[in-house]
């Protein structure tokens, strides 16, 4: 299993895919990266994702 930290909250989360999934992929992603307005991506957990306002940029993310 991959995983990777949320640029919100740092939490470690899985990542679905890959080369480390080939033979045991065991569930979905726990997360996704989002690509904002300004180019810049973010790969969030679904509860910081949840957490964003409509419409948002890379400034309402937590921990920037």
């Amino acid at each position: 299993m991959t995983t990777d930290p949320c640029d919100g909250c740092g939490k470690r989360v899985r990542v679905a895919g890959g080369i480390g999934d080939m033979w045991t992929a065991t569930g979905p992603s726990g997360g996704m990266t989002l690509e904002f307005d300004d180019g810049s991506e973010e790969f969030l957990c679904f509860d910081c994702i949840e957490a964003l306002p409509d419409d948002p940029t890379t400034s309402d993310v937590p921990g920037d």
